[in-house]
């Protein structure tokens, strides 16, 4: 960006007319929901539904999402949502288009959008939705595993969770209601680190 933008409408206009960075993507998906939020979560990019719809989390993942929100007492129209890559990468196997994951370079590249988009949405608490997320935000790799939970992202508040697409993909009915009943609390969680004074924004 050769100026910096002042708001969020600006920043956005930049996205919007910037060439996309990964292979595929018709146009960019943009974040969406109020300013200075408790919450702000982010994503890995858009899928094959969002680069349709031109909205983050409205595929499989993203209702699997909606869901877990409900759950933990979240109302998703009082959040804010986007994702750390703002295109479609994707490969054709046929007529199909098949997520293809965004590399470190890629996530990089994004990254400047990104922590423009938090200081000027001014989130109370970022909730990093799996590795590339955290990438995005931490500027370096952090497993999720070890480093599930409330974290710091250069001053920001943050919290470090999975992505919900992981739990689609686990086969076991039992495992994938464990894991989304461990998701779902760990939303309650950030949603209580939010509340607390010392991550006023």
């Amino acid at each position: 960006m050769a100026q910096e933008p002042k708001s969020l409408k600006d920043l956005n206009r930049a996205i919007s007319h910037a060439r996309p960075f990964v292979t595929g993507g018709t146009k960019a998906v943009l974040g969406e929901g109020p300013l200075h939020p408790d919450l702000a979560l982010v994503g890995e990019q858009p899928g094959d539904q969002e680069d349709l719809q031109g909205r983050p989390f409205v595929g499989p993942a993203g209702k699997l999402l909606d869901r877990a929100l409900a759950e933990a007492g979240i109302d998703r129209d009082e959040i804010y949502i986007t994702n750390a890559v703002k295109h479609f990468k994707y490969r054709l196997r046929g007529k199909r288009r098949l997520h293809a994951k965004p590399n470190a370079g890629e996530i990089k590249h994004y990254r400047r959008w990104l922590k423009t988009e938090m200081e000027l949405v001014k989130p109370r608490v970022v909730v990093a939705l799996g590795a590339s997320a955290v990438l995005a935000l931490a500027g370096h790799a952090l497993t999720i595993s070890a480093n599930r939970g409330r974290t710091d992202f250069d001053g920001q508040c943050g919290f470090i969770t999975v992505h919900p697409s992981s739990l689609l993909r686990i086969r076991e009915e039992k495992d994938r209601r464990a894991a989304f009943r461990k998701f779902v609390s760990d939303l309650e969680k950030a949603k209580e680190f939010a509340a607390e004074a010392r991550c006023a924004a």
